[in-house]
């Protein structure tokens, strides 16, 4: 069963954003866009990369009112931990929600029963707390803020647009299609 189009599911918990620890809970992700950026684990290889790639657009999210959870099933203080000890961690200035009862990588369907992981997947979610994009890769396929920034302006440009939709490759001020019995066989 796929999570896309359904609201994301009530939880609470502690995050470790900019130098404090803070509670953050589903009533607190309502009411703007967001990403939820699930990963399996702090202080490992491939995990590192991807965050500090998000950390790097940040301020971009941030120009398109969203807010980014980076979430793992390590605690908030294990967050802390590692923003200490890492350049490139320590450069994030974005919610690390601690997952460590596994909740919310439960809600999201993201996590391996078997290791208390969670697998690399990102939802992006819209302002009413409706998922409507999703992204799982396997252990060792590190993702891309770029394409990340690309696919939520898509899902702005299409929330704001009824009857519009972005093609593949779709990029802000590029032209969007709007379905039609016209357009069946001739795209």
């Amino acid at each position: 069963m796929s999570v896309i189009n359904t609201e994301i599911k009530p939880f609470k918990a502690q995050a470790f954003k900019n130098g404090e620890f803070l509670e953050v809970s589903d009533t607190d992700v309502k009411g703007k866009w967001a990403v939820f950026f699930f990963y399996p684990a702090d202080f490992t290889f491939v995990c590192p990369t991807e965050l500090g790639d998000v950390a790097d657009y940040y301020d971009e999210f941030q120009k398109l009112g969203v807010e980014i959870y980076s979430v793992s099933t390590d605690t908030h203080f294990t967050h802390k931990a590692w923003h200490d000890a890492s350049d490139t961690i320590r450069k994030i200035k974005y919610t690390m929600i601690g997952d460590p009862t596994m909740q919310i990588s439960r809600n999201f369907e993201v996590l391996r029963e078997d290791q208390g992981l969670a697998n690399r997947g990102t939802f992006i979610v819209d302002p009413q707390g409706v998922i409507q994009a999703v992204e799982i890769t396997a252990e060792g396929i590190g993702r891309d803020a770029s394409d990340l920034l690309r696919k939520v302006k898509a899902a702005q440009y299409v929330a704001a647009h009824p009857g519009e939709v972005c093609p593949a490759k779709w990029k802000e001020g590029e032209s969007t299609l709007a379905p039609s019995l016209d357009l069946v066989g001739k795209i």
